[in-house]
């Protein structure tokens, strides 16, 4: 009777962890979806630059050194993502709004051709490009900064191309976006 008593005890326990995990576990279509919470990256405790290289989603090389000399927002998004889906709008209206002030570029991660991200993208009137990914890798230039599996996930990088903000999941506003890209043009 003990040892049955224990195991339902332990049973509760686990249940209630995984629920209290709500939004941040892996969800049922495979991604990590974080709570939106933000960090800033005190500028004496930013890391080296970030390196990135790849393909766009139309088949164009991208190398990330060229938006050094400006605050870069670097998305991490995926069709099959219902908070990229709502986020995608604000972020290509800030790319409008700022212009040349302000670099944008995705990462398109886990989609199965690059014509499903180029459709995505169509849809949301996308016009800055994002990098082809589906295998994920790309992201691995966040180490440190995001999880592989986050989606969606935003880094704000300084001028110098070193990670200055962290959005974990969904952008909770455009002002938050703003604040965040602001700050990062500090020195």
């Amino acid at each position: 009777m003990r040892k049955k008593l224990g195991g339902l005890l332990l049973t509760v326990m686990m249940v209630g962890l995984l629920a209290a995990c709500g939004q941040t576990g892996t969800n049922e279509a495979g991604y990590i979806s974080g709570d939106g919470r933000t960090q800033e990256i005190p500028v004496a405790e930013r890391s080296e630059p970030i390196e990135l290289v790849g393909e766009t989603l139309d088949g164009k090389p991208f190398d990330l050194a060229v938006t050094r000399g400006k605050v870069t927002v670097l998305n991490v998004w995926w069709t099959g993502c219902a908070p990229c889906r709502k986020e995608m709008p604000m972020l290509q209206a800030a790319y409008e709004e700022l212009g040349d002030e302000v670099a944008f570029v995705g990462i398109n991660t886990r989609d199965a051709s690059a014509a499903q991200g180029q459709a995505f993208e169509r849809h949301y009137g996308v016009e800055y490009p994002s990098v082809y990914s589906p295998d994920g890798a790309a992201v691995l230039a966040l180490k440190g900064s995001l999880a592989p599996r986050a989606i969606p996930a935003t880094a704000i990088l300084d001028p110098e191309g070193r990670v200055a903000a962290l959005i974990r999941g969904e952008i909770p506003s455009a002002r938050t976006l703003d604040e965040l890209i602001t700050s990062a043009g500090k020195e």
